[in-house]
C-alpha cells in the first residue's frame, strides 16, 4: 500500500470520527433543549395527581400569638417581633435565629456578614429593631456544654 493510499485511510478515518462525535454532540445538544422545555419527558414515574390536600383556610390568622409565641415561625412575643418576621424568614427558618443567641455586638457583626456574603439587603431602620429584638428575647446563656443530668439511676459497674 502506498503513501497515499495509506493517507487517504487515516484522513477518511478521522473524518468518521468526526462526524460520529458531531452527531453526538447535537443529539445531547437536541436532548438538553428537549430536558429544559419538559423535565418530565425523561421522568419514569407516571403523572399522577397529588393526593396530598391542604386545607387553607382563609380566615387563619398567619401572625396569631398563642402564649406569648408567635405559632408560625415560634419567635417570643415582643416589640420588633414582626420586623423580624419579615426580614430574617425570608432567607432561613426562625428556628436558626432561635438556636443562636448571641449579644447585641455579634448580631450586628452576623448581619454585616450576611450583607457581605449572603446578598442580605440594607436593613436600614430596621436593623436597630431587630437586633433590639433578637438582645432582648434571645441574650447569650452562659452555660456548660450541657446540663447537668438529673433523676439518673446509676448501677454499680461490674468487672
Amino acid at each position: 500500500m502506498s503513501k497515499q493510499d495509506n493517507f487517504r485511510k487515516q484522513v477518511k478515518s478521522f473524518y468518521s470520527i468526526l462526524v460520529v462525535s458531531f452527531a453526538m454532540v447535537l443529539l445531547i445538544g437536541v436532548l438538553g433543549v428537549i430536558y429544559m422545555t419538559d423535565p418530565s419527558v425523561f421522568s419514569s414515574k407516571k403523572d399522577t395527581p397529588n393526593s396530598e390536600v391542604v386545607d387553607v383556610n382563609p380566615d387563619d390568622d398567619w401572625d396569631k400569638i398563642e402564649n406569648g409565641i408567635h405559632l408560625r415561625t415560634g419567635f417570643k412575643e415582643g416589640e420588633g417581633l414582626m420586623t423580624v418576621v419579615n426580614n430574617c424568614t425570608n432567607c432561613h427558618s426562625a428556628q436558626l435565629v432561635i438556636q443562636n443567641r448571641m449579644n447585641e455586638e455579634r448580631w450586628i457583626e452576623t448581619i454585616r456578614w450576611m450583607q457581605k456574603t449572603q446578598n442580605l439587603w440594607d436593613l436600614g431602620d430596621n436593623e436597630k429593631v431587630i437586633v433590639n429584638y433578637l438582645v432582648t428575647n434571645y441574650p447569650p446563656k452562659s452555660k456548660g456544654r450541657r446540663e447537668a443530668l438529673t433523676n439518673i439511676e446509676w448501677y454499680p459497674l461490674e468487672e
